[in-house]
């Protein structure tokens, strides 16, 4: 078997996660410990008791997520399975900076840091109401790119997550991404809809923010990670930091290549991937970009000793 191991990004935040790894293993809880530190507040409060709009704001829902991921990942470590276990490693959006972190390419608390800075940055870049993302299911990543450039007159509006053969994400200004929707419905999408989300992502219009994730990289040490990170936006391994930077720079704007990173993945051998942290929604488009790779969710305590013990046998 040849392994990957990924990081899922916004979304999959739901109040609770985590807490269990926290309480089975001292190493998942030192993980939150580090990032309240990091923080200078309680977001491991928010993210076990707190409320769920809260914690699904921008700004809370980047570093909670990857906390969750880095507990998951320090509780597998802790049964015996290291980082080495994986070929490569990759996030969606900001779960690649929980890639780089897991594959020790970022500290914890930079990291922490970093969501937090991205977080803010990217609800700052458009004022509320101004942009918009919607989902299109149903079209291929041609047909979708095809239907934003058609709705944009003059605005933005452009193809923001490739996440699988059926499932593209636009991102841009409302009554551009509005009229994507429609176009999308006359192109023959099965469904086409606005998503709850508090900014347009991944699109152009996210230029302030990444002028912000430039500045703040730029002070922050990154190491080469102990395996390769497939980045997001340009669907291949890398592991030069100084690659790593511009590129994590690169992703404000650009779009998440999910699909053809997941294919590129398969294409060098991995047959099996790990989606670890919170929730599943990678294992599913996993699933539909190629069935030959098995898929295995690594989230609570049960879950960790299962993989522990098919890999430690």
């Amino acid at each position: 078997m040849t392994r990957a191991f990924v990081f899922p990004g916004q979304g999959a935040q739901t109040i609770g996660m985590g807490k269990e790894l926290a309480e089975a293993y001292p190493q998942a809880r030192a993980v939150f410990d580090e990032v309240d530190e990091a923080l200078g507040e309680k977001l491991s409060a928010l993210i076990w008791t707190g409320d769920q709009d809260e914690l699904t704001l921008t700004r809370n829902a980047q570093p909670a997520l990857m906390a969750t991921s880095l507990a998951a990942m320090r509780a597998l470590e802790a049964e015996g399975v290291t980082i080495d276990a994986a070929a490569f490693v990759a996030g969606h959006s900001l779960g690649e900076y929980s890639a780089l972190a897991a594959a020790g390419a970022l500290t914890i608390a930079d990291t922490a840091r970093l969501l937090r800075t991205r977080g803010q940055a990217m609800q700052e870049a458009v004022p509320v109401g101004v942009g918009a993302m919607a989902a299109l299911l149903g079209l291929d990543f041609q047909a979708a790119c095809k239907v934003a450039k058609a709705a944009a007159q003059g605005e933005v509006c452009q193809a923001a997550n490739d996440n699988d053969p059926s499932q593209v994400v636009v991102s841009g200004h409302k009554a551009a991404v509005e009229r994507a929707v429609d176009l999308a419905k006359e192109q023959g999408a099965k469904r086409a809809m606005l998503l709850p989300v508090s900014a347009p992502f991944h699109c152009a219009l996210m230029a302030p923010a990444a002028e912000v994730m430039a500045e703040a990289l730029s002070h922050v040490n990154i190491e080469r990670p102990a395996v390769p990170v497939v980045a997001n936006v340009r669907a291949t391994a890398i592991s030069d930091p100084t690659t790593i930077r511009s590129l994590l720079v690169e992703q404000v704007t650009g779009s998440v290549r999910w699909r053809e990173s997941v294919s590129w993945m398969g294409a060098h051998g991995v047959d099996e991937i790990w989606e670890i942290g919170a929730g599943k929604a990678l294992s599913g488009m996993i699933r539909r970009i190629n069935k030959e790779i098995a898929t295995r969710q690594i989230g609570t305590p049960d879950e960790v000793k299962a993989a522990a013990a098919a890999l430690n046998a």
